[in-house]
């Protein structure tokens, strides 16, 4: 018994340092790694297919009239799926490599907010018709979603009804 027991910890002292030094030399993620999602605002034509497919709930979509959209992402709330880069048709939002989101500011520094100019008819100001149905997913018009942070910090209101 005490000599399985010394075997082991002859093993356990011979292995040397098993853990890496994580915060004085970080290691580079592996390949395929998902860290939190980056948009290229230029490129994204605010389809809103990201903000139905997010699991997290963390995009929110206001339409502030009809050729103005303005998408909020609460990146506290990711859990790094990556499904939104998945959705993209314009291929706006990519997964970086970037995991360490610790900040002593984090409702501030987490927050994201983007304003696209939406394609309207030059005759009568409507939008486009989406030619397929993953363009389909945006709703023409004015919406709101209804998500928050919650607690007592949050810095939006609750939207409990749609504006038309």
């Amino acid at each position: 018994m005490i000599l399985s027991k010394l075997k082991q910890a002859l093993i356990c002292l011979l292995a040397g340092k098993v853990t890496l030094p994580y915060p004085a030399k970080p290691h580079p993620p592996d390949e395929g790694f998902r860290g939190y999602p980056e948009v290229e605002v230029d490129k994204c034509i605010g389809c809103g297919a990201c903000a139905a497919v997010c699991p997290a709930r963390l995009i929110k979509i206001e339409d502030l009239d009809q050729t103005t959209r303005r998408m909020t992402r609460l990146l506290e709330r990711c859990i790094f799926c990556g499904r939104c880069a998945e959705v993209c048709p314009e291929d706006a939002i990519t997964m970086t490599k970037q995991f360490e989101l610790a900040s002593d500011q984090a409702r501030q520094d987490l927050t994201h907010v983007c304003e696209i100019f939406m394609a309207t008819c030059r005759r009568c100001g409507a939008c486009y018709q989406p030619a397929t149905p993953l363009d389909r997913i945006m709703e023409p018009g004015f919406r709101s979603d209804g998500i928050d942070r919650g607690g007592d910090q949050s810095q939006y209101e609750n939207v409990t009804s749609e504006t038309q």
